[in-house]
């Protein structure tokens, strides 16, 4: 099963881009972040038409999640159910092939020390404690996303540029670790484990052609799932051309699943 990550930072602007990606890499599960668009708005004609089941949790011009998969989902949750009112639509979550797959798009945070860089890590326990809830350790899951976070400063071009940001914050990178101390292995991190791989570059500043980027997108699977994953990559290429998304497809292939 070849499963995918992408923050398309617009599906309205790049339904064009996803669909020839879809169709050139042929990926079996992919997981959308940041879609912009309601869920009346949502392409789900164009995206059956290129062989893809979807479900979708959108919000109007900001936040969004999404998963597409060849094979039928069921199960379909969306948000935390933890009783905390919050209405920015950012996670989705479906069993697809007896794996529960998590869509999540982790807050940005704005700046340390400012109540949105609070909301991120408060979010982030949040998701941390949903999973210890309702996910075992023998379970087959994953939680695919922009992340927000790079793990270390092997996922970032020019660290003492970025690590007093929301991005590189020790308090965001030990929130991060949680997840990984509950048991969620770090997919690409298993067959990469030297630097220089990123999955989004900055607009500005021609973060993009300095490959001044950082790896922000991830996809985590449990250990007993961890175990079964052959290959880890992110398509750079997917991030050329004219109006790209500034993040790239993080991809994960497994096999010998049940």
């Amino acid at each position: 099963m070849k499963v995918a990550s992408w923050n398309l930072n617009s599906i309205r602007a790049r339904l064009e881009r996803l669909l020839a990606w879809l169709a050139a890499q042929q990926p079996d599960v992919v997981c959308l972040q940041e879609l912009k668009v309601a869920d009346d708005e949502f392409p789900t004609e164009a995206v059956e038409a290129a062989g893809y089941h979807a479900v979708a949790h959108g919000q109007r011009t900001y936040n969004g999640v999404a998963i597409l998969s060849r094979l039928p989902m069921s199960d379909i949750e969306v948000g935390l159910r933890d009783g905390v009112e919050d209405p920015q639509a950012r996670l989705i979550s479906a069993r697809v092939a007896g794996i529960r797959i998590y869509s999540a798009y982790f807050p940005n945070g704005g700046e340390v020390g400012s109540e949105k860089f609070a909301y991120k890590l408060a979010w982030m326990e949040r998701l941390r404690a949903h999973l210890e809830k309702h996910a075992s350790a023998a379970e087959l899951l994953l939680l695919c996303g922009d992340m927000n976070v790079a793990p270390d400063d092997r996922d970032v071009a020019r660290p003492a540029e970025w690590n007093d940001t929301v991005l590189c914050h020790p308090d965001a990178r030990a929130a991060l670790r949680r997840f990984y101390d509950q048991g969620l292995v770090d997919t690409f991190r298993l067959h990469h484990q030297e630097g220089g791989f990123y999955s989004w570059w900055d607009y500005r500043l021609l973060g993009f052609p300095k490959n001044n980027g950082l790896r922000i997108d991830h996809i985590l699977a449990t250990e007993a799932l961890s175990k079964r994953c052959t290959e880890a990559s992110i398509d750079r290429e997917a991030r050329k051309g004219k109006q790209p998304s500034d993040h790239a497809p993080v991809v994960a292939t497994f096999s010998d699943l049940p």
